[in-house]
């Protein structure tokens, strides 16, 4: 018999839950919406996610998805909702499904949907280097062909309505169009409820992604003094940049080291100040370790 985990997933539609009750019950891992659309956000995604990751379990989050919309708009909505929770071992989903009157799917093509699902993926992969990114969708999407091909898919189907995660464990495994879902949501009621067809400890594993966690070699402290000017020093100031670290850009990054880089270096160190101190905006190799992590999405902000 294939290895399974068990699991559930929440948006604002339901009430706050006892995440560590459901750990001890053997739930594994959990998503909760956190997005919509180009610009909605899920009331409750904090709540849930911030109460998911300290029970321990398998953490993710999934965008419902309007193929009839801007993709990349879309994704940057989704990137926003989940930055501040989507560190290592985090999941990603497309919600990808048409509403009951069609409005979000109306006047796109199959192959403009597939397209759209493509280009969201890849912008969340691009934002979240080396996590995974899965779809969310029905039997009739990937039907349609829809789905890109070799991602992982979350299947949804309820063929017993209310149903105990025994009776799913027993059950054969869905074969959608011959795809093979690695999450299988099996009932709805009283909560979604899913499978994961892999044990507790493969999906953890499964779930750190591919990322490396090898941080470049650290140039020299001389490559980053008040007005070094070279090719580390633009890289260091990009990865400041996209971590958000101290007082903008408003020219840069650039190839110098300014008195602005060394605020922005400074906000890292005192945001980690226990490892990194004291913050006086002097890069050596751990504030080169750390801006490299955070900017690459290995260490959570």
């Amino acid at each position: 018999m294939t290895s399974t985990c068990r699991g559930v997933d929440v948006s604002a539609y339901q009430a706050g839950q006892d995440w560590t009750k459901h750990a001890k019950d053997g739930v594994v891992f959990a998503f909760a919406k956190a997005s919509e659309g180009q610009k909605s956000h899920d009331g409750k995604f904090a709540t849930h996610i911030k109460g998911i990751q300290a029970a321990g379990l398998v953490p993710g989050a999934y965008h419902f998805g309007w193929p009839n919309q801007d993709a990349a708009v879309e994704a940057a909505n989704y990137i926003a909702a989940v930055k501040p929770y989507a560190g290592p071992g985090f999941l990603h989903w497309l919600d990808l499904e048409r509403y009951s009157d069609g409005r979000n799917y109306r006047g796109r093509t199959a192959a403009q949907i597939k397209a759209y699902a493509a280009a969201w993926i890849a912008a969340v992969q691009k934002a979240f280097p080396g996590q995974r990114v899965g779809v969310y969708t029905s039997a009739d999407d990937i039907s349609y062909g829809h789905v890109p091909a070799d991602v992982p898919l979350w299947y949804p189907a309820y063929p017993w309505g209310a149903a105990a995660y025994t009776k799913a464990e027993a059950a054969t495994r869905p074969a959608p169009s011959g795809r093979s879902p690695l999450f299988w949501q099996f009932t709805s009621t009283p909560l979604d409820r899913s499978i994961c067809y892999m044990s507790a400890a493969d999906l953890r594993a499964w779930a750190q992604g591919t990322a490396t966690t090898s941080t470049p070699p650290f140039p020299g402290r001389d490559k980053f003094v008040l007005g070094a000017h070279n090719d580390f020093a633009l890289q260091l100031q990009k990865w400041l940049d996209k971590g958000n670290w101290g007082p903008a850009y408003k020219v840069g990054p650039s190839r110098t080291m300014t008195a602005l880089d060394l605020q922005k270096v400074a906000a890292l160190q005192r945001h980690y100040l226990s490892a990194l101190g004291p913050a006086d905006g002097l890069t050596g190799p751990k504030t080169w370790q750390y801006a490299y992590e955070v900017a690459n999405g290995l260490r959570r902000k």
